[in-house]
């Protein structure tokens, strides 16, 4: 598989579950290991990444052999046995129950199950048949083969309580047995291996939040049923992301999910009512329906022809109406919006589909469209009965926004800066290819590779003799050629990759290099896209060593030109406003304060005595005196770190650029602007190199555009507000003779 590049809590994961497995197989007995990783973190593709590093006979010293069951629900044993195929293709032989050869799991083989069918009527791979082919005889057989068992049981808090599953479990009695899940059931496992839920949000893989119908009041009822409103609110957000995503120049087509309800049995006429009103809506107002195919329906008794490739990322179908069909392990990233109806008597719903939304389309944020970075839940149930799954946590959800108020905004378009986040210290990334390419051309590899000779043949020495050890220069010997099969030129092959991946990570790097080989050899050498023809030219003794060195000059150029040192991490300038909108989960409350440019103002709060919390308390107390200051138009409490909140370069004490967040953006009626930092003891002590960043940032701008602009580092001293704007920076609680009263009142 080219370019399944992993990320890096995946890198590290998979080589944590490496390590754990390897010790349990070490111990005596049977033994359980929970692998917990969240809904979208790529769950399927780490556990693939780590059996075929598990097997990997050159990390592999205790020679052991393995064969794998793979049991999971519904057909999501398929639709892993897919996904691995398409990731890891060569690494395994995969089967179903119907597939297996002389009732045995091969070495490396993975035979795949579904729960249901072990329990149903026909009990078909428990009951014994007149060919003996039944579970037990084929783990019997595999066992007596000399192999190792390892069970993997996908998305196991479904699957792993009851009677039936503890017998199947104990008719199997696999070495290892890893559970998979986003919510596992623990029963005291004897390893446990954890994805933490914050690592896959920040390497960009899913959403950053979920909104629930956000801005929706601004959808006007005018005797519209709610289901249209609710469809109005999602196709405008709809089109909505497909124009950012434009603007970003990606070509996504981001897919609105429709859920009807899941209604009793008896009432099907109002079932397929609510499927007509839906269908009516979209096609009277947006002209979507089926024969344009810009709508797909999936339901148990009617599928449109057009589901064929809906998980594209370009395909044309823009509604996508089902039940539940879809709730567990279908995987769609472009999916983003998510409707849901209250029709039936519960009064509280459950949002088991959210999982289908979560993933980033392209696994990166959107730095400059943080829009494109949410899911998108509209409903028409009330937000006191929706009750979220537990796969995700309820502090994801954001219910509430705080907006702007342009009523007393105007533009600042204030300089401000961001850094990006770097990725390739570590990894080779895409770009790898492009350079090795040009230094192929550059010294014309292709004039030097020498094709005639295609079987790769090993030296073996053979009746060696040696006669005087003393004087012997040279052995005596004879030479048998030794021709390698296919499997082994691509083990080799394998080898000399990830030996090319110099000083970067392996296991991601080597990916990259066989990338950049396979680009080279289909565009340059005119072979097969992955032929194995070509591993043969490269491990060629005439070649290898020249393949090698264009492979290490463009990593030296990678290095030079990708690899940015880590005190010139790149930093984007820009032109800050204040945001337009600020999402908030429900550990946000509203505060109640007149001059918040952000209407209302959410703080955090402490649920059992509902208080407010902030930083600290000078900051509390500051927002009371700006809130309370006639001067003052308007306030803005900053944020950290994102690229939607204001910073100011300064040089931090090791010598290095950083970003400096000011705490407060203040307005005054006269047309001036403060930013303040606010700060007590300690804090202001290690505030230096920030004040200084600070204090030369407003001189510059007061220089270059006239701004009448002041600040610095604020500080409470006895009840009175006093800030430091010096160049030189200097806090000593007992002499603040330089230290300016702030009087704004």
């Amino acid at each position: 598989m080219e370019n399944l590049e992993l990320k890096l809590y995946q890198d590290e994961k998979v080589e944590e579950l490496k390590n754990k497995v390897n010790e349990l197989l070490e111990l005596d007995g049977n033994k359980l290991c929970i692998f917990e990783a969240p809904t979208g973190s790529g769950k399927t593709i780490m556990v693939g990444e780590f059996l075929k590093r598990f097997v990997n006979p050159i990390d592999r010293e205790d020679g052991k052999q393995f064969s794998f069951i793979w049991i999971s629900v519904r057909d999501l044993h398929n639709q892993s046995k897919k996904s691995l195929q398409q990731n890891f293709e060569n690494d395994f032989r995969y089967s179903s129950f119907e597939d297996l050869q002389n009732n045995v799991i091969g070495k490396n083989e993975i035979l795949f199950l579904n729960w249901e069918k072990i329990y149903n009527v026909d009990r078909v791979y428990i009951r014994d048949n007149e060919r003996g082919k039944n579970l037990s005889s084929i783990v019997e057989n595999t066992k007596q083969a000399g192999r190792e068992i390892v069970l993997i049981i996908d998305e196991s808090h479904h699957t792993n309580l009851g009677p039936n599953a503890t017998r199947v479990r104990a008719d199997i009695a696999a070495k290892i047995t890893l559970e998979v899940s986003a919510t596992p059931v623990f029963r005291e496992p004897d390893g446990h291996v954890k994805v933490h839920f914050e690592k896959v949000v920040a390497e960009g893989m899913i959403k950053k939040e979920i909104a629930i119908n956000p801005e929706f009041q601004k959808f006007k009822v005018d005797g519209k049923s709610s289901r249209e409103m609710v469809i109005d609110a999602a196709i405008a957000k709809r089109n909505e992301l497909l124009e950012a995503y434009k603007v970003e120049g990606s070509d996504i087509n981001p897919l609105l999910l429709i859920q009807l309800p899941n209604l009793q049995k008896g009432i099907n006429d109002l079932d397929k009512d609510v499927l007509t009103d839906v269908q009516k809506i979209l096609k009277r107002k947006y002209d979507i329906m089926e024969d344009n195919d810009r709508m797909a329906i999936w339901l148990a008794d009617n599928k449109t022809p057009n589901l064929v490739n809906i998980e594209k990322p370009t395909n044309e179908v823009e509604v996508l109406i089902f039940k539940q069909a879809i709730a567990l392990g279908w995987d769609c990233p472009r999916a983003q919006i998510l409707v849901i109806f209250r029709e039936t008597e519960s009064r509280v719903f459950l949002l088991q589909t959210v999982g289908r939304i979560m993933r980033m389309p392209e696994f990166h944020h959107y730095e400059n469209h943080p829009e494109l970075n949410k899911a998108y839940v509209f409903t028409n149930i009330g937000v006191s009965e929706i009750q979220l799954g537990d796969e995700i946590a309820k502090e994801y959800f954001t219910i509430q926004e705080a907006k702007r108020n342009n009523k007393v905004y105007k533009n600042l378009d204030l300089p401000s800066i961001h850094f990006k986040r770097q990725r390739e210290k570590t990894r080779l990334s895409g770009e790898f290819s492009k350079i090795f390419m040009d230094i192929a051309e550059k010294i014309d590899l292709k004039g030097k590779l020498n094709t005639k000779k295609t079987g790769i043949s090993k030296e073996i020495i053979v009746d060696g003799k040696i006669i005087n050890i003393d004087k012997a220069r040279e052995i005596e010997h004879s030479i048998m050629n030794y021709h390698s099969p296919d499997m082994e030129i691509q083990a080799y092959y394998d080898l000399f990759c990830k030996a090319s991946t110099g000083e970067f990570a392996p296991f991601d790097s080597m990916d990259r290099i066989k990338s950049a080989l396979n680009k080279f050899f289909m565009r340059v050498m005119s072979f097969e896209n992955d032929d194995p023809a070509f591993y043969k030219v490269i491990l060629n003794p005439d070649n290898v060593g020249k393949v090698s060195e264009v492979l290490a000059l463009a990593r030296e150029e990678y290095k030079r030109t990708v690899v940015v040192k880590d005190e010139e991490r790149e930093m984007e300038s820009m032109v800050w406003n204040v945001p337009k909108v600020i999402s908030y989960n429900s550990k946000y409350k509203a505060k109640s304060y007149q001059r918040s440019v952000m209407m209302p103002f959410y703080s955090k709060f402490q649920q059992e005595n509902q208080q407010a919390l902030f930083d600290s308390k000078t900051e509390a107390d500051f927002i009371d005196y700006v809130d309370k200051a006639k001067q003052v138009e308007w306030w803005f409490k900053n944020g950290q770190g994102e690229v939607n909140y204001f910073a100011v370069p300064y040089v931090d004490r090791y010598g290095k650029k950083a970003a400096f967040y000011v705490d407060f953006i203040v307005r005054l009626k006269n047309g001036d602007m403060w930013l303040l930092d606010t700060k007590k003891g300690q804090t202001a002590e290690g505030a230096k190199e920030r004040a200084e960043g600070l204090a030369k940032y407003i001189k510059e701008q007061k220089k270059k555009s006239n701004k009448k602009m002041f600040g610095g580092i604020v500080v409470d001293v006895d009840g009175q507000w006093r800030y430091n704007d010096n160049e030189t920076y200097e806090y000593n609680p007992n002499e603040l003779k330089n230290w300016k009263f702030l009087d704004l009142k």
